[in-house]
């Protein structure tokens, strides 16, 4: 095969290679590619880890029982929030906030966590999920970049770059071995070797990666670096991942969890996946969750619950129904509460897990009922942040849900100032230190 020129002065050509032993590497766009006439523009020129857990309900809550009276901490608390008052000071409830332009009812849970609007018809590809977003960056630290689980169902809010949705585990016995039960040493022999083979290309290509560099501008000398340094950086996380094939998975003082096998028992699911969860944190097995909770139509076996939790959610005003709802989504909020706890007790004298993990509910749905996307539910909690209590926006014209994801991530560490359809960092909620 005949090697491309890289040295020649006329315009590179768009699908320029460059090539080691039996291995080709494309190029990002560069000025250089351009016709001769415009290569003008060729010289233009904390210590502690941070953790995210999403938790998103499929069938929203009744915002009157979950929305309190009065603003900042010095609210009255509503019936949801009843169990959480020992967590006061860690907690923010927002109301009156939505995903601009995000509507399509059930549609829209592919949206929760992109803020991505989907279109009447969900034809509109998809955009990365916050949770990937940290992951892509964030994820390299730790064995799994991030976790996608739910109660039930086969989907997720989660999605790549591309725009592809990442199906959720869905078993807590499976997550559990997947997190805690080792290979073989064959068998993580044969991981790492699988990882190994993939590295390094950037070391085959260097070569002719640097003869390329000497003939291009500065602007292109910039881009280029930018495209080498990412391909460096997967390298890092390939190195990574090979490091972890290698190495025995963290023991645990815990037996493997038994999966409840009614579909229909979303709190004891919630539970079971919390626990095992809350495992993945402590042993620092990854710093990103999402967990799904989806909604059945059968009956959850909450005391004095006896209709389909679907059908309880289309619930048309019917006082009998909006009670028995309101026994589940109690009893959804008291897991959560549990969950935070469960955190709040792992820790050090300079912190804990719930001081370094922003833990995140919230559901697609404002009123399920009629399918309003508008006016979703929020509680936001630990992560390090300074709570406002009560986050008051107007139901009418609401706040940008994106901006809570602007501010996660500069809590982070990371230098962003934009993500989907955000206007800011969310206002009344800081950054303590």
């Amino acid at each position: 095969m005949k090697r491309s020129n890289l040295h020649s002065r006329s315009p590179l050509k768009r699908r320029t290679l460059l090539r080691g032993s039996g291995v080709a590497m494309g190029l990002p766009f560069l000025s250089a590619m351009r016709p001769a006439l415009a290569a003008s523009d060729s010289g233009e020129g904390s210590g502690r880890s941070k953790r995210f857990v999403a938790m998103t309900v499929g069938l929203g809550l009744v915002p009157e029982n979950l929305a309190p009276e009065g603003t900042g901490m010095n609210y009255q608390p509503s019936r949801y929030l009843k169990s959480l008052q020992d967590l006061r000071e860690k907690v923010t409830v927002v109301s009156g906030s939505s995903h601009p332009g995000v509507n399509g009812g059930h549609r829209a849970e592919a949206s929760i966590l992109t803020a991505t609007p989907m279109g009447s018809s969900g034809a509109v590809n998809n955009t990365i999920s916050i949770d990937q977003y940290l992951a892509k960056h964030k994820g390299h630290a730790t064995r799994f970049p991030s976790l996608v689980c739910s109660t039930g169902g086969s989907t997720s809010p989660c999605y790549t770059e591309s725009g592809a949705m990442i199906p959720p585990i869905t078993s807590a016995s499976q997550l559990f071995a997947e997190l805690f039960v080792d290979n073989s040493p064959a068998e993580r022999a044969k991981q790492a070797d699988r990882v190994r083979q993939g590295r390094s290309i950037m070391d085959i290509v260097a070569e002719d990666a640097k003869s390329l560099q000497r003939d291009l501008g500065s602007g292109d000398r910039d881009r280029l670096d930018a495209y080498f340094t990412s391909v460096r950086q997967l390298e890092q996380r390939m190195q990574q991942s090979q490091k972890w094939a290698e190495l025995p998975k963290p023991a645990v003082d815990a037996t493997a969890p038994i999966d409840i096998r009614n579909p229909n028992d979303l709190i004891g699911r919630m539970k079971t996946m919390c626990d095992v969860v809350s495992l993945a944190m402590e042993t620092d097995s990854t710093r990103y969750v999402t967990l799904h909770l989806p909604g059945s139509g059968g009956v959850v076996p909450v005391e004095g619950v006896e209709e389909g939790y679907h059908s309880l959610s289309h619930h048309g005003r019917d006082e009998t129904k909006l009670e028995q709802l309101a026994l589940v989504e109690e009893a959804l909020i008291g897991q959560w509460g549990d969950f935070l706890r469960g955190l709040a007790q792992h820790g050090d004298s300079h912190g804990n897990l719930l001081d370094d993990t922003t833990v995140f509910l919230t559901s697609n749905l404002g009123n399920s009922s009629n399918h309003d996307n508008r006016n979703m539910p929020v509680l936001i909690a630990g992560g390090g942040f300074k709570h406002g209590g009560h986050l008051e926006f107007d139901r009418k014209n609401n706040y940008p849900l994106p901006n809570f994801y602007v501010s996660l991530l500069q809590q982070h560490g990371m230098e962003v100032d934009q993500f989907a359809t955000s206007t800011g960092t969310m206002t009344g909620l800081g950054i303590t230190g």
